[in-house]
């Protein structure tokens, strides 16, 4: 019995799909010109990205003038200038370069990657209020429920913006209002109950941030280049944002980690309330944050100038 309704389901399914699609006009397959692999240019890339994280984020444990640390510089620098001269001259670049001549783009797209970098405000202040305010990793998460939360509330309030305001605007405005999420993380100097408050109104902030300015950002990139080139702006806008993270990260935990071994603070010691035993790990959490603080400035300017 149960075959037989399955059966005459799958039947009534086919008419109705018949049906449904029945008058759809005809879309023929386009032949398109298969192009070449930009393999040489792909894998300059890697190895120059790939060298360039391992520096920034195991720098200070191998040394900075260690013999690894010059090699892995010396061979980002040559993959580098190297992917540039293949891409420059490859019709078929996996990175169409000759996109960052429209300002519009550029400013788009570096504002983009610097603000995805600020993603290591994240895991400095995770890092800090488990280490020394004692919270669990469940507890810890939980600070990051209103920036969750913001994110998703406020993208369609960006776009409103943006249809109304242009892409200008509500970029700068959602930069301005991340920078001062960001500000409020870097107040380490806080007791743990008001740290902890600090940064949960510190994360949302950080979150309507970027729900305000990622729809405009989209749309300035995207909109202005040429239709063919559509395919391959966003594939470097979305770039930008897995680099920007990426080398957010590693700059903010190194910066972190860095400086957690400094000893003599001097008079820095006597702004701290509370504990001062761990006031090292707390100064270096805050440059660390600072340093995210900065980037989104940055980003502004980008903005502002093109």
């Amino acid at each position: 019995m149960g075959w037989r309704w399955i059966f005459w389901m799958s039947i009534a399914v086919a008419i109705a799909s018949f049906l449904l699609i029945r008058g759809t006009p005809e879309s023929k397959v386009e032949t398109v010109e298969r192009k070449p692999f930009d393999r040489l240019g792909l894998i300059a890339f890697i190895v120059a990205m790939v060298a360039l994280n391992v520096v920034i984020g195991q720098g200070s444990a191998l040394g900075w003038s260690s013999p690894t640390v010059l090699l892995l510089t010396a061979l980002f620098v040559v993959s580098a200038v190297a992917f540039l001269k293949i891409e420059s001259s490859n019709p078929f670049a996996f990175v169409d370069i000759t996109l960052f001549r429209n300002t519009t783009f550029t400013g788009a797209t570096l504002s983009n990657f610097l603000l995805n970098g600020a993603a290591g405000t994240l895991l400095v202040t995770l890092t800090l209020v488990q280490q020394e305010a004692g919270l669990s990793s469940l507890q810890s998460g939980l600070l990051t429920a209103g920036y969750l939360i913001a994110i998703l509330s406020t993208i369609r309030v960006g776009e409103k913006l943006l249809q109304k305001m242009g892409p200008r605007k509500p970029m700068l405005i959602g930069c301005w209002i991340t920078a001062a999420g960001i500000l409020l993380t870097t107040l380490t100097f806080l007791l743990a109950r008001e740290y902890l408050i600090a940064a949960f109104v510190g994360f949302t902030l950080f979150g309507i941030g970027l729900g305000l300015y990622a729809t405009p950002s989209t749309d300035a990139a995207l909109s202005n280049v040429p239709q063919d080139k559509a395919g391959s702006a966003s594939g470097i806008y979305k770039m930008a944002s897995s680099l920007g993270a990426a080398f957010g990260v590693a700059i903010s935990a190194a910066i972190f980690t860095g400086l957690s071994h400094l000893q003599d603070l001097g008079p820095i010691a006597d702004i701290a309330m509370g504990r001062t035993d761990n006031i090292n790990v707390r100064f270096a959490a805050s440059m660390a944050l600072m340093f995210n603080a900065v980037m989104v400035v940055v980003a502004i300017v980008a903005i502002a100038m093109t």
